[in-house]
């Protein structure tokens, strides 16, 4: 990886703290403290804190790259693509390692599953846009040809959980469409995110096609989405900083598109292959309940309440909350002790207002940043801890009678990202999988993904869809050409 710029050792592995852009490595008078999740006292970094006029910088470096970027073919971006997917792959171990340390993602989920998901994204997003075909049709006298046009500079804003991933996911459709990129990941977890600006400049990628500045989102944030050379948001957050950015989408007509967490059902009937479900529910659990397609509400049928229930607790009991980098850990730290702060707070508000905790419901550590895998029964469906995401390892539990009210259940909250169903009918599958208004919905299975199919939620979990085409579609301009039969040679 490259050794540019202010740059500091994180566990044997050099990272840099400063913005990438216009291909070169640029500092800022101030900078903001990274600090490791597995230690609060262990600062990994000093960061370089953007602000307008750091954001006016990239926008221009992006947008002055922007036309030699377009004007290559779809098979010539996919050269850089696939170049970027291989340099991946080959550092993977060194972007586990510090993706681990700044987020606290279990290392070896990294190592195995997450980080090469980043690389699968670039290769395929490459091979779909250079395999598009233009839709050509005759009528009226004339032919007629739909093409994908690139857009322009694209914004691309991310959260601090799997940071690299999640980077990938929106920057390899912008690239593959021909847009130049400018990445804002979260201030919480950074350091992946500038590696993956080190691989870009390794593949060869012309200056000022993909750009990352690190900071705050009231300041550099809200530049860059207020910027009119900007002709494409991509946004994953909450809903509170969606709305900021939509006004500033509007105000310049700018395309947007928000993934905006959620508060998924987990719904278990009564013929489900109920150790299956249970152990699919226990890892709900998972990366400390920090994901935003999790089944955090677990609705289950009457009549198997208290044999769901047993086995539930017992692969409960089954997690390890430990250091991320030890394989015998499941359940890691939180992100941040402000989100520590706010996992407790929806508890103790959900104990005070006669919610039962059913079990957890402690910080686990003290010092620490973990905590328990915990679960609350609510008196009503009306209860704060059902109906906001707490986006923590905390779960609700609710019973059902049949099934319209098991799906009025997974239907009564204003979120809408994703759904879970434990069944064995093949009938109530499509039943159920078709009432659920979610984005996703899982039958007996959880976060199988296609990188083709559309991704993004209903209601307040967000605007648009992100997955093979449809994001495609998303970072282009839809241009139709009409040519008069007979009047050209």
């Amino acid at each position: 990886m490259s050794k540019k710029g202010n740059r500091v050792d994180v566990d044997g592995v050099s990272v840099s703290t400063d913005h990438y852009i216009g291909g070169e490595r640029v500092a800022s008078p101030t900078t903001f403290e990274d600090r490791s999740p597995l230690d609060w006292n262990w600062k990994l970094a000093d960061i370089a804190r953007g602000d307008a006029n750091t954001a006016d910088q990239a926008v221009a470096a992006a947008a002055d790259a922007f036309p030699a970027w377009a004007a290559l073919s779809a098979a010539a971006r996919a050269e850089y693509l696939t170049r970027l997917a291989e340099l991946i792959e080959a550092n993977n171990d060194e972007l586990a390692k510090v993706e681990c340390l700044d987020m606290a993602m279990l290392e070896e989920s990294l190592r195995l599953r997450v980080i090469s998901r980043g690389a699968r994204n670039f290769r395929a997003y490459g091979e779909l846009a250079a395999a598009y075909e233009e839709r050509a049709w005759e009528s009226n006298n004339t032919r007629n040809t739909v093409m994908r046009m690139p857009a322009g500079p694209a914004v691309i804003i991310t959260p601090w959980n799997a940071p690299f991933m999640l980077s990938t996911w929106k920057c390899a459709p912008a690239l593959a469409a021909g847009n130049t990129v400018i990445l804002k990941p979260a201030e919480w977890s950074p350091l992946s995110c500038s590696l993956l600006a080190d691989l870009i400049d390794a593949a060869g990628f012309p200056p000022g096609v993909f750009n990352i500045v690190q900071g705050y989102g009231e300041d550099l944030g809200a530049a860059l989405v207020a910027d009119a050379r900007v002709r494409r948001i991509s946004f994953t957050g909450s809903p509170e900083t969606a709305k900021h950015i939509g006004v500033s989408a509007a105000k310049n007509i700018v395309p947007f598109t928000a993934e905006l967490g959620g508060k998924g059902p987990l719904l278990v009937f009564d013929d489900a292959d109920l150790d299956a479900a249970a152990k699919k529910a226990a890892a709900q659990f998972d990366d400390s309940g920090q994901v935003c397609l999790a089944g955090t509400r677990l609705l289950v049928q009457n009549s198997i309440e208290d044999e769901f229930l047993e086995k539930f607790h017992a692969y409960t009991d089954q997690h390890v909350l430990g250091d991320s980098r030890d394989s015998a850990t499941t359940i890691s730290p939180v992100i941040h002790p402000d989100h520590l702060a706010r996992i407790a707070g929806f508890v103790e508000r959900a104990r005070a207002a006669g919610d039962e905790i059913v079990c957890g419901g402690r910080v686990y550590k003290e010092g620490g940043l973990w905590y328990e895998p915990t679960l609350i029964q609510p008196q009503s469906n009306e209860s704060e801890v059902v109906q906001n995401e707490v986006f923590g390892p905390v779960l609700t539990f609710q019973t059902f009678d049949d099934e319209a009210e098991a799906v009025a259940l997974a239907n009564s909250t204003p979120y809408g990202l994703s759904g879970i169903v434990y069944t064995s009918s093949a009938e109530r599958a499509e039943s159920v999988g078709r009432a659920i208004r979610a984005g996703t919905v899982w039958v007996n299975c959880f976060l199988v993904r296609d990188l083709t199919a559309p991704f993004g939620g209903f209601g307040i979990s967000g605007i648009g869809r992100e997955g093979g085409d449809f994001a495609l579609d998303f970072h282009s301009e839809l241009k139709t050409l009409q040519i008069l039969e007979d009047s050209t040679g």
